[in-house]
């Protein structure tokens, strides 16, 4: 969910027509195939289809689809002499902002900005191209639309350190970025939790934040993600295995100077963070939470997928089952079955005891923004929702950057001014448009 995290598990091509313009539709490749293989037995499909449904949540996918055409890449040809290139319309690529570009297997990345024009006879758009990091862009023929924008602290202008944390299994690297100066803040750290299918360059966005609160900053790696060991199974816990990851993540922190930590996490990994203040014996040591674009309820969450992929109620509901059940672990893999009624945190708001700054676009369509509407409104002691418009998904920073940084600036200020007596009514207004 994130390069993003939900989009690694799900295709989503952009369709127009004449009368409705853009149309959105998401498609996972294998259920499609399936679903075409066996038109006109749904019934006898809807186990098949499940057992699909449920291996694709919590199963990795190392190679993430890279389902954007790249038509043209033009060198010095836009208006202002900058680098262009032309690329398949889809619901993301016509977004505002700026993103990241990768190609090649995930060899290329450049840094993609505002968009110049439309062709809609030929169904493209043409957008700057800011940077070009690694690779051949001029060679590429598809390649896979990120919210990310720099793919180090090296490339975004930062200092930092490449550290290793202990966890379960070995060891996990992250990095580690100093602040620039010395502040009050210097003692509480930000730990950045990335999302499903993403890395640990998702938190770089939440960096120049960290820069400015004079916080230093931890991004780190956990389980499953490519980098940190990957947990005997092999398979996503969907916060519910993956939290011990991050509890190290503050351990480390703790001894290395930190006295507290705010935990940001992105779509899943807010899902992980939450687990983490529920469970940890550190979570004492958690100021707060900042939630980008987050899984609040993965009930929610998985019957949105298989609606908007038209996957048969019973087919979905059978595969939300097959992930909890003692029974499923043969089909989906999994250890241990999840638990998903203890990922619901709109029906266990009374359970939240931590501040929590929600950033979340209306027009997510992978992970809707109704749990967090309504966490918000059932905990408004703790929990402030803003709203933002346009953003795909963990993409709020990349479509407004200035009110996504102002947001967190100013609720950090009276987080991390006030006393924890007056920490409970610290959100002000709860909901943002």
């Amino acid at each position: 969910m994130g390069d993003d995290n939900l989009s690694n598990f799900v295709r989503v091509p952009f369709r127009r027509t004449q009368n409705r313009g853009a149309k959105r539709t998401i498609r996972w490749s294998a259920i499609g195939a399936v679903t075409g293989a066996i038109a006109g037995t749904a019934l006898a499909a809807i186990p098949t289809l499940a057992s699909i449904f449920a291996r694709t949540v919590v199963t990795p996918e190392p190679s993430p689809a890279e389902d954007v055409r790249v038509v043209a890449y033009r060198p010095g040809a836009g208006p202002r002499g900058q680098d262009l290139v032309e690329l398949g319309i889809t619901n993301q690529t016509t977004v505002r902002g700026r993103y990241a570009l990768v190609f090649h297997s995930g060899e290329g990345i450049a840094r993609i900005g505002e968009i110049v024009s439309f062709n809609l006879k030929n169904q493209t758009v043409t957008r700057v191209v800011e940077e070009v990091y690694h690779g051949d862009l001029a060679a590429a023929g598809r390649g896979r639309w990120a919210g990310f924008v720099w793919p180090s602290p090296a490339q975004a202008g930062y200092t930092y350190q490449d550290v290793l944390i202990p966890v379960d299994d070995g060891l996990a690297p992250a990095w580690f970025i100093p602040p620039t100066r010395q502040t009050p803040l210097h003692e509480t750290w930000m730990i950045t939790v990335h999302g499903r299918g993403s890395k640990r360059n998702e938190g770089l966005r939440m960096m120049g934040i960290a820069q400015r609160m004079g916080m230093p900053g931890l991004l780190i790696s956990y389980r499953n993600d490519g980098e940190a060991p990957d947990a005997p199974d092999k398979r996503y816990g969907l916060g519910a295995t993956e939290w011990p990851d991050v509890e190290a993540a503050i351990l480390y922190a703790l001894n290395n100077g930190a006295k507290s930590v705010v935990l940001a996490g992105y779509s899943m990994g807010g899902a992980v963070s939450l687990q983490t203040v529920h469970r940890s014996a550190l979570a004492r040591y958690v100021r707060g939470l900042v939630l980008i674009g987050p899984v609040i309820d993965w009930l929610d969450v998985l019957r949105h997928q298989a609606r908007i992929n038209r996957l048969p109620h019973p087919a979905g509901k059978l595969g939300r089952w097959l992930i909890e059940s003692p029974w499923g672990r043969t089909i989906t893999g999994l250890a241990t079955p999840v638990d998903l009624s203890s990922l619901d945190w709109v029906t266990r708001s009374h359970d939240l005891k931590h501040p929590v700054l929600i950033l979340h676009s209306e027009d997510d369509d992978f992970v809707p923004i109704g749990p967090s509407a309504q966490l918000a409104r059932k905990n408004p002691q703790l929990v402030s929702l803003i709203r933002f418009r346009d953003a795909r998904h963990t993409r709020e920073w990349n479509v407004d950057p200035d009110r996504f940084e102002s947001a967190v600036l100013t609720w950090l200020h009276l987080l991390l001014s006030t006393s924890a007596e007056r920490r409970l009514s610290l959100a002000g207004p709860k909901t943002a448009e």
